[in-house]
């Protein structure tokens, strides 16, 4: 018997450990980047808020900005791409799938990073104007009267730039993930 088997197959296991554990990291931060950004998309849907000053009803509503529909219509895009990555990631667990399509995955995610930064940079403009107001244009700030809408308009923003951070952490990973696996195709190249 050869000696060296058992330290193969000690580094066998060794890669076998790491592999999946990298999957469940990966599956892990989608489904967190989908949870958060159906969460970003459901609260924007409810941020609804209707007062009454000196005898007029005031209505805040998502609906009245263009900047919150946008940034609405991102979330439910990026939600659905990272449905869809976890189920590219999946089919690249089988055994015989080729990692190089890993560059596919990075290429996903960065789309989703992009969509998601400008819907959310579009809803903060919007959201500070509502809060802080513009002087020089007229623009008188609304959130000391609809605070709830506000409220939920901010949250949905956190929400999603929550998700941005995940996103640009699963785009470093993938980037490493073609770069290491790039390295290791080379090495099994010279060995043989």
């Amino acid at each position: 018997m050869d000696p060296e088997m058992p330290k193969q197959e000690k580094e066998l296991r060794s890669q076998n450990a790491k592999r999946l554990m990298y999957q469940l990291v990966q599956l892990s931060v989608r489904v967190v980047v989908i949870a958060l950004t159906l969460a970003g998309a459901v609260t924007m849907t409810t941020s609804a808020q209707s007062v009454t000053v000196f005898g007029i009803v005031m209505d805040a509503r998502y609906t009245f900005s263009s900047s919150f529909r946008f940034k609405l219509v991102a979330d439910s895009v990026v939600c659905g791409l990272s449905v869809l990555s976890v189920v590219v990631v999946i089919s690249l667990n089988r055994p015989k799938s080729n990692s190089k399509n890993y560059f596919y995955l990075l290429l996903l995610d960065m789309v989703s990073v992009l969509l998601l930064v400008s819907g959310c940079s579009a809803a903060m403009a919007i959201g500070y104007v509502g809060r802080f107001g513009q002087a020089q244009t007229g623009w008188i700030a609304i959130c000391d009267r609809v605070e709830i809408f506000c409220y939920k308009i901010l949250v949905s923003i956190a929400s999603s730039f929550l998700a941005v951070i995940c996103l640009v952490l699963l785009t470093v990973m993938s980037a490493h993930k073609l770069k290491s696996d790039s390295y290791l195709m080379k090495g099994v190249g010279i060995q043989i």
